[in-house]
């Protein structure tokens, strides 16, 4: 099987040696998303709820560009810098996955890329 790395101009373009996601057969793995403006590549946003939002839209994109979208997600692993944010992360996350849920994990770590709130990654199908 072939990988197929996934670009995108509608995300913000990698800040490090990786891709926005690698689709595998019908899977398509994304690399974790801050929220990052995808043309000033700035962060959007000094709250939890506009971080979220801003982190979901760009994960959305790169599911969109490898064929797939957010209803299709499988498995999210969130990162948040804070765990008294999970309930408004949580809001926000909620009107995205509104059908069929992801599994998910949610983990507090010390601190993310350019001092982003929250980070996301998800595994997708790619239906067909």
């Amino acid at each position: 099987m072939e990988r197929t790395q996934i670009s995108t101009p509608k995300a913000p373009a990698a800040i490090g040696p990786y891709c926005q996601g690698v689709r595998y057969g019908q899977f398509i793995y994304t690399s974790g998303q801050i929220p990052l403006d995808p043309t000033s590549g700035e962060i959007v946003g000094e709250d939890i709820a506009t971080q979220t939002h801003r982190v979901l839209q760009n994960l959305q994109a790169v599911l969109n560009q490898a064929g797939s979208s957010l209803s299709n997600v499988v498995k999210t692993t969130v990162f948040l810098t804070s765990m008294s944010d999970f309930q408004a992360m949580n809001a926000v996350y909620a009107t995205y996955f509104n059908e069929t849920l992801p599994a998910r994990t949610t983990v507090a770590v010390a601190d993310l890329p350019r001092k982003a709130l929250v980070e996301i990654e998800c595994v997708a199908l790619v239906e067909g």
